[in-house]
């Protein structure tokens, strides 16, 4: 759009000026980062010197389309569950499909998530979706007012433009209290243990550990718990004297098993209905990549509304599970290994699950030969295919060991969904080379509208 494309001119051109060239405000802002320990693995997680700018329209769209999609995640829950034969093609372990089938005391599929999206000019992609462990929900209201702070971002301000941060991270306090009133009518105030593997001896240096101070300068009773640490007696989940009323979990449900039995105090607890976990074990399905390939069978959602049937083809790339079968593509039947060869250009093949060390494809950046055996190697273990959105990359200034410079990116935007609504963003910088994607940094997304 021309109105970003020229607000982007005119931020690079201020970093021009001479006040701005000398490097002592990056700096400081970095140095600011470090305290509120917005770094990863001793990385900062935001090495870049310009926010990324998102228009009223484009918030507009992002808006309405997450939180109808969060809806029909909520009716596509009743739809799989009630079949064994769709749940079974999310691909889940056995004690994963049991736990998502168990009653979690809450009526929405996710309480929190963030959703992976590609937004370019008026069109919008909605690629994924994290319910197990969204990244982002703490970091991205820290990002926005460190940044709306800067000097060349007021500069930017004083004519023509107005920024202003997307969302807080208020909300996710009221929908964590929402679920717990809906399971629990007694208690207004329960008591939170934030669940998540490797927190010690770097939990300071954790997400969780943002969470954690915000939701505790809102009032809230939270404590941060590694799993071994949980113990469940008298029908109470509890970490020595704390009694735990809610789990905020921050882990994924193979992570939990591949460390521990069914037995763990913290799933005893929730197959006995003792405990409120957020995100439930329910929510699982949608983590998971093969679930748009439901979502996107329209033999599965023949029965939704037709506003979510729209909304699913606008917004909802095309997936399926990489097997070698026949299929439909908007339609028409194909068989799905030969069209992945011979559509390799519009196509990536992403693993089902994220985390599990396998690489994500990029059929465009590949020859045909490497995206051949790229697809044999598919067939084999868990992947899926998926439209790829046509994808423009912007530049952004970036500062790394005391030098600036320029660097092409390619933007995902991840909108973060709290009981159903939107109310941040983050925005995650990508570079692609050899058909590969790699991070390359975090961004925070700030509002721009022309005064």
């Amino acid at each position: 759009m021309a109105q970003l494309g020229n607000a982007i001119s005119r931020y690079h051109k201020l970093l021009e000026l001479e006040e701005y060239r000398n490097p002592v405000w990056a700096e400081q802002l970095q140095e600011r980062m470090r305290r509120f320990h917005l770094t990863e693995s001793g990385r900062l997680l935001a090495p870049v010197l310009r926010p990324h700018f998102i228009s009223r329209k484009q918030l507009d769209t992002v808006t309405a389309a997450t939180t109808h999609l969060a809806q029909i995640l909520d009716r596509m829950e009743a739809i799989v569950f009630a079949s064994p034969l769709l749940l079974n093609r999310l691909q889940m372990l056995p004690a994963e499909k049991m736990l998502a089938t168990v009653p979690c005391g809450y009526s929405r599929c996710n309480v929190m998530a963030s959703m992976d999206a590609t937004v370019r000019n008026g069109s919008l992609s909605l690629q994924g979706l994290n319910a197990c462990k969204p990244a982002g929900l703490a970091y991205s209201s820290l990002l926005a007012d460190l940044f709306l702070e800067l000097p060349v971002v007021k500069e930017f301000q004083r004519n023509r433009y107005k920024l202003s941060k997307l969302g807080t991270t208020k909300l996710l306090l009221q929908a964590i209290q929402g679920a717990w009133r809906e399971f629990d009518h007694g208690k207004s105030q329960p008591a939170i243990a934030i669940v998540e593997m490797g927190q010690e001896p770097n939990a300071a240096l954790s997400e969780s550990h943002l969470i954690a101070e915000s939701l505790s300068r809102q009032g809230a009773v939270v404590r941060m718990v590694p799993p071994d640490r949980l113990e469940y007696s008298g029908g109470k989940l509890h970490t020595g004297d704390f009694t735990i009323d809610v789990v905020l979990r921050r882990l994924l449900t193979s992570e939990l098993l591949t460390r521990f039995e069914l037995s763990h105090p913290l799933l005893n607890a929730y197959r006995d209905g003792a405990i409120c976990v957020v995100n439930s074990f329910r929510s699982e399905f949608a983590q998971r990549r093969s679930f748009f390939d439901l979502l996107t069978d329209e033999t599965v959602t023949s029965g939704l509304p037709a506003a979510d049937r729209k909304l699913i083809r606008t917004f909802v790339p095309w997936t399926r599970i990489v097997s070698a079968r026949k299929t439909t593509h908007y339609g028409e039947t194909v068989d799905l290994p030969e069209f992945i060869l011979h559509h390799r250009e519009r196509l990536t093949l992403l693993p089902t699950e994220d985390g599990a060390g396998q690489r994500i494809y990029i059929g465009a950046g590949m020859t045909p030969h490497a995206w051949d055996r790229a697809l044999h190697q598919a067939l084999r273990t868990s992947y899926v295919i998926q439209e790829r959105p046509t994808a423009d990359t912007e530049p952004f200034p970036v500062f790394q060991y005391g030098e600036r410079k320029m660097r092409n990116a390619e933007v995902t935007i991840h909108p973060h969904i709290f009981n159903g609504q939107m109310n941040d963003a983050s925005a995650i910088l990508h570079s692609c080379a050899e058909g590969s994607t790699a991070q390359l940094a975090v961004a925070p997304v700030l509002l721009l509208d022309e005064i």
